[in-house]
């Protein structure tokens, strides 16, 4: 079959346009890297290279206690946030999969809800919220943790049932069947089976934390700036390449964090593989 009559062959034009877009998205990010080693002030004409917005100057990223107070805090919070909801947004999935009632569609929509809500409305209700119902719970990081946790709950629901959907259900009721109590099915059978989707869904909930800017700016209080606050309130005005530092380190970071979770990803392959994967695991059943 030629390439018109087949849309599947590899396309040369498909090729050039991935290229193009490639190219597209991240020559601004290289650009904005290389000025945070100019030797002036200048964000946009090249003075030389200089290490002088990085360290060792006044007003420098590492000699900057805002700067480095609003990389720590963003770190915090997408930290807590992954530990939070990540175990909560699989346990949710698995329950939700399994239910099955009008109640269950319902909870079903919920979880859909902040997915298509403009960030703008759930930053505003948050702070509607913890200023006039929960003022218990004061602006700054802990207000900030909860809007990270409730806006980002969803996307690994989401992801982790369409996980479960491709699995199915075939060896979870095989190993019920072999004596396997429901926890133990869970835990031996179901859960190998949803490390992809799980690392996958803490590699986005990291992302989205760490890049909020809504959500955290309605949620702040005294200290409680993050990267893409301070990005924002000094860019306006008087920014200095220390700016292309920090977004740069915040860059670094996330590779990092990807990098880990894709070797993470493929040690949990590489173990599934040489111990038999979910199947293996059924002869450590106690019945």
């Amino acid at each position: 079959m030629s390439a018109a009559g087949n849309p599947w062959e590899r396309s040369r034009w498909l090729a050039v346009f991935t290229w193009a877009f490639v190219v597209w998205s991240l020559v601004p990010v290289a650009i904005a890297v290389a000025f945070s080693f100019n030797d002036g002030r200048s964000r946009s004409t090249w003075q030389g290279f200089s290490t002088r917005w990085w360290w060792g100057s006044e007003g420098s990223l590492f000699e900057s206690d805002d700067l480095r107070r609003a990389i720590f805090n963003s770190l915090v919070l997408a930290a807590i946030t992954i530990v939070v909801v990540v175990p909560l947004g699989v346990a949710l999935a698995i329950g939700l999969a399994r239910w099955r009632s009008r109640v269950a569609d319902g909870a079903n929509v919920i979880t859909l809800i902040p997915l298509v809500t403009p960030e703008i409305v759930m930053g505003a209700s948050f702070f509607i919220v913890f200023t006039q119902l929960y003022t218990a719970v004061d602006l700054g990081r802990p207000a900030q943790i909860i809007g990270h946790i409730t806006f980002t709950l969803s996307f690994v629901v989401v992801i982790v049932r369409g996980r479960l959907a491709s699995v199915g259900t075939t060896i979870e009721e095989a190993a019920r069947d072999l004596g396997a109590t429901p926890f133990q099915a869970v835990r031996l059978v179901v859960l190998p089976q949803l490390w992809p989707a799980v690392i996958a869904s803490g590699v986005i909930v990291f992302a989205t934390s760490i890049d909020d800017f809504v959500v955290s700016s309605f949620l702040s209080g005294p200290g409680s700036d993050t990267v893409p606050m301070r990005i924002y309130s000094q860019a306006r005005g008087g920014a200095t390449p220390a700016l292309n530092a920090m977004a740069s380190m915040m860059l670094f970071l996330t590779v990092v964090a990807i990098s880990l979770a894709l070797a993470a990803l493929s040690a949990a392959r590489r173990r599934s593989g040489s111990e038999g994967g979910a199947v293996g695991d059924f002869t450590d059943f106690s019945i």
